[in-house]
């Protein structure tokens, strides 16, 4: 039987018939459909860690355990498993072992443009790349069989379009895959470092197996079609280049992306007269076909930039122009990425930017308070530098900077990697105040629960966080409550605890408008009072507008009648009708 099934979707598939018992992950576009699918199948355990390092680690331990596992993150959320991932490359495995990484060629959804096959280079660790769907189910069956067959985690590298594209796949029943026997072996998985020197001889005989497997493998494809122009690619740049070249150049299809063959390649080179690598991001491919002596095309006519196109690559090898979409001749409206209406951090960022702070930012949805007319945003690095980073900001500019600085991260980012940064504060004696947006739920990718919600990945109730309590434990003795709609109290709230000596942390507490248990009703309307102050547009609530004529609009169609608007008009112009 056959599914159409995104490339996420198809990953779980695959490790379902692979036979996997342990999946923890961490959300993170474009990768969080994959442990999203996995929960679909009973036989797998699966979790929301509170990170990847610790979904790693999970892994990892039920690899040891005897069971085929698999951990699933974004590129940003590798750098975050690091550390486990180059150790666990010397240990090696028990049970298969897959990391599913996804990279983001374009940014949609990230802070940074990287390329992940560094990651398997630099850690001496196999990694896979698919193309479609159907790859991606059987790649990643196959990269289980070969983590246990070579002793070593394998990668699945994907990408943002190859996670959210639809393909046809093959649909096999699971694998019966016993546990594997558990033996304590202190010289293979205690890696001190009279164990980790002998282990790494192990490491550099497995890269040269694995090096041979790869010259042979199934994943490394060559297309001949008569051509004297080669092309060697991978992933989804392979199917752009065959929508824009077709039969006109014969292709090297790398579906094993580390460690790279090298008599393939040259062996194909030498079948051409003239070879181009197409890949997105770094030269990878490129400086290894460089190395290995062929004279290759490559970043001198193809970007380091974003995502590639079959007319960019048509153009680059055959000098030729694919025909340009039908223009829609109506002027489409510019969409900026906007917090949406009811948003619970939109009253934060109100505040802020009235009081004039500088705002240290975190990653989620309220890394939109940047955008005008908030505006309060002044520094977003990664998850859980709001707190640190902060922390160095008023190390830096002596402690009366405090009474102009906050940190703002959500519920969800804390937990992720907030609190280590809460204890830096306290045990180092600054004077900090951190803003957890807790608005119940992870937000920005897609709605997952985390230990702060109450609930697992499957739904089931379970231990949920004190916030308040934990803040606390770690030694701050000014933790406050408020929300962040009673813009008067907050606003209050704030100026009392940015003014402090000491330590405060300020849990914003309200939840997200779109999940369900929110009921909000009716709408907002402007009535005739309206003065046109313009005091209701500093919101930057999509749903209030203006017209050429300066008067202000409510779109009912977006109104979800929250009623953070009436709070801010001076002159109850604005009313709520149910």
């Amino acid at each position: 039987m056959k599914k159409l099934l995104l490339g996420n979707a198809a990953v779980a598939q695959g490790a379902y018939e692979a036979g996997v018992r342990v999946v923890a992950s961490y959300p993170g576009t474009p990768s969080t459909e994959i442990t999203e699918n996995i929960v679909k199948y009973d036989e797998i355990y699966a979790e929301w860690s509170p990170n990847e390092k610790v979904a790693a680690e999970v892994a990892i331990g039920a690899s040891i355990g005897g069971a085929r596992a698999m951990s699933c993150m974004k590129h940003v959320g590798l750098n975050v498993m690091a550390d486990p991932v180059f150790t666990v490359s010397y240990t090696g495995v028990n049970g298969g072992l897959v990391f599913c990484v996804a990279d983001d060629p374009g940014m949609h959804s990230s802070q940074n443009e990287q390329d992940s096959r560094h990651y398997a280079k630099a850690s001496k660790t196999a990694m896979l790349e698919p193309s479609d769907s159907s790859e991606c189910k059987e790649f990643t069956r196959r990269a289980f069989e070969l983590s246990e067959e070579f002793d070593t985690p394998f990668f699945l590298r994907l990408s943002t379009r190859v996670s959210h594209s639809q393909s046809l796949v093959e649909i096999g029943e699971r694998s019966n895959v016993e546990l594997k026997p558990y033996e304590k072996n202190v010289s293979k998985y205690v890696m001190m470092p009279a164990m980790a020197v002998k282990r790494h001889v192990s490491v550099e005989e497995r890269i040269e197996k694995l090096t041979e497997f790869a010259e042979n493998c199934e994943f490394n494809k060559i297309e001949n079609n008569n051509s004297k122009i080669g092309v060697i690619t991978s992933g989804i740049s392979y199917m752009y280049a065959k929508e824009a070249l077709g039969t006109n150049v014969n292709y090297l299809k790398l579906g094993m992306v580390y460690p790279l063959p090298k008599k393939l390649i040259l062996d194909f080179a030498k079948s051409v007269d003239k070879v181009y690598v197409i890949e997105e991001l770094d030269p990878v491919i490129e400086e290894h076909s460089k190395s290995l002596g062929v004279n290759v095309i490559g970043k001198d006519v193809f970007t380091l930039l974003g995502e590639y196109t079959p007319a960019m690559i048509k153009k680059a090898i055959l000098n030729e122009d694919i025909p340009p979409f039908a223009e829609i001749s109506e002027t489409i409206p510019a969409r900026p990425p906007v917090l949406c209406p009811g948003c619970p951090h939109r009253g934060t960022f109100y505040v802020l930017k009235k009081l004039g702070l500088v705002v240290s930012g975190d990653i989620g949805c309220y890394t939109l308070g940047a955008m005008a007319p908030l505006a309060s945003v002044d520094t977003t690095i990664c998850m859980g530098a709001s707190v640190s980073a902060a922390h160095g900001m008023a190390k830096a500019r002596g402690k009366e900077f405090n009474k102009k600085l906050v940190s703002v991260i959500g519920d969800s980012t804390f937990m992720h990697s907030g609190i280590t940064g809460l204890v830096d504060i306290v045990y180092n004696k600054g004077a900090n105040t951190v803003i957890i947006l807790d608005n119940s739920i992870t937000g920005m990718t897609g709605h997952q629960d985390n230990p702060t919600t109450g609930f697992t990945i499957r739904g089931e109730e379970t231990k949920q966080v004190n916030l308040l309590a934990l803040c606390k434990s770690i030694g701050v003795d000014h933790v406050v409550v408020a929300d962040p709609f009673d813009l008067k109290n907050f606003e209050m709230v704030v100026k009392e605890e940015v003014n402090r000596d000491e330590p405060s942390v300020i849990i914003a507490q309200r939840p997200c408008a779109l999940l369900k248990s929110v009921k909000y009703t009716g709408h907002c309307t402007i009535t005739d009072k309206c003065k046109k102050c313009k005091m209701c547009m500093k919101l930057g609530c999509p749903a209030i507008s203006e017209d050429k004529d300066g008067n202000v609009k409510i779109d009912l169609t977006q109104c979800n009648g929250c009623g953070l608007c009436l709070n801010v008009c001076p002159f109850d112009a604005i009313v709520k009708e149910d």
